[in-house]
């Protein structure tokens, strides 16, 4: 009996360091073929990375949602950086970014990327575009520091009122996706989650499928719509995105900032915007939940430049689904910065206000 209790565990300790190993040499070959395209920079802790492209005033900062990283902003960066400065990063944990200090909140994220900002020598005034949770996160910056902050354009952003006061529903919700990342980070550290991608992208579908749902507990037994930025992304770019996904330290983010969700809500509730005339443009999804527009039409109002638009060709990610309107309404508020201030600009996008 003991003997075999023996051979059992000494069976479990090998698959766990092969696991490790296998996870340690697929991450410094996954580094050695996609280095960062940006710089690295140190702010005290971790390392931030920082993709400069372009040049010119004023400066365009972009701040992703929960998952996103700088590929999330490729097709816009590229194209707008013909004309201006643009600055895209990785928050601490996600892409190429080191893991970062807990709570991952939205104060956390605005005091790093101001201290980044200022490190890598990009200074301000900024145009803040933001999406998702990134939309938050400028939001609560511009509060914080309103004297750097030219202009906000906000890419279906999440509402203050999503998570705070929480409902028990919405706290347990919260709860399990928080779980459920740690969960998976764990695995990750032992290989699990570089299995399954290699599964995948191999053909195994099925035996990948059935490996995410034993992982997530049945939580995503539709895997395909935890996918879908990816699918929006050019070919070269998915191949990275994925090296991505397959790391401890991003699962270990995303518990980090879901798990703060509700810190962060109410960080910018105390906060309370200081958009005053600013030119503010919020650009809603075309299935966007109506609480949440709700939400997204009353940040427009809450500047005399405010704009309001929806995106009807679009999902959340607008970036991704509509490059163009994007591109196009960020060169709109750069134009609208020198003018004097005024409700409106008479531009052909106006015709798409809501």
């Amino acid at each position: 009996m003991i003997s075999t209790l023996a051979i059992a565990a000494l069976v479990v300790a090998l698959l766990l360091l092969a696991g490790m190993a296998y996870q340690r040499l697929g991450t410094a070959r996954d580094l050695r073929r996609h280095p960062p395209p940006g710089r690295m920079i140190d702010i005290g802790g971790c390392r931030l990375h920082l993709l400069e492209k372009g040049k010119n005033h004023p400066t365009v900062v972009f701040e992703s949602g929960l998952p996103g990283s700088v590929l999330s902003w490729s097709l816009v960066q590229e194209e707008l950086s013909r004309l201006v400065r643009t600055v895209a990063y990785d928050r601490a944990g996600l892409g190429w970014s080191d893991p970062g200090p807990e709570p991952r909140s939205a104060e956390s994220v605005t005091s790093e990327l101001r201290l980044l900002l200022a490190r890598a020598g990009v200074a301000p005034p900024y145009i803040l575009v933001g999406h998702s949770f990134g939309g938050l996160t400028c939001r609560l910056y511009a509060s914080r520091y309103p004297d750097e902050v030219a202009a906000l354009v906000l890419l279906d952003p999440v509402g203050a009122s999503e998570w705070f006061p929480l409902s028990e529903r919405e706290k347990r919700r919260l709860e399990a996706g928080a779980k459920l990342c740690r969960r998976t980070a764990l695995l990750a550290r032992f290989g699990v989650t570089r299995l399954v991608g290699l599964l995948a992208r191999i053909g195994a579908v099925r035996m990948a499928k059935m490996a995410v749902r034993w992982i997530s507990a049945g939580q995503m037994a539709d895997a395909g719509s935890a996918v879908s930025p990816l699918t929006k992304l050019p070919a070269g770019e998915r191949s990275i995105v994925r090296t991505f996904w397959v790391q401890a330290k991003f699962y270990e983010a995303m518990a980090g900032q879901i798990a703060a969700l509700p810190e962060s809500a109410a960080q910018m509730a105390r906060a309370g915007d200081r958009l005053e005339a600013k030119p503010v443009v919020v650009i809603s999804a075309r299935n966007t939940a109506p609480g949440r527009l709700a939400e997204q039409l009353s940040i427009v109002r809450l500047s005399s430049r405010g704009r309001h638009l929806v995106a009807h060709s679009s999902g959340h990610w607008i970036q991704l689904d509509d490059p163009e309107l994007v591109t196009g309404i960020i060169l709109e508020v750069i134009a609208e910065l020198g003018r004097p201030s005024g409700r409106g600009s008479g531009s052909p996008a106006s015709s798409l206000v809501h």
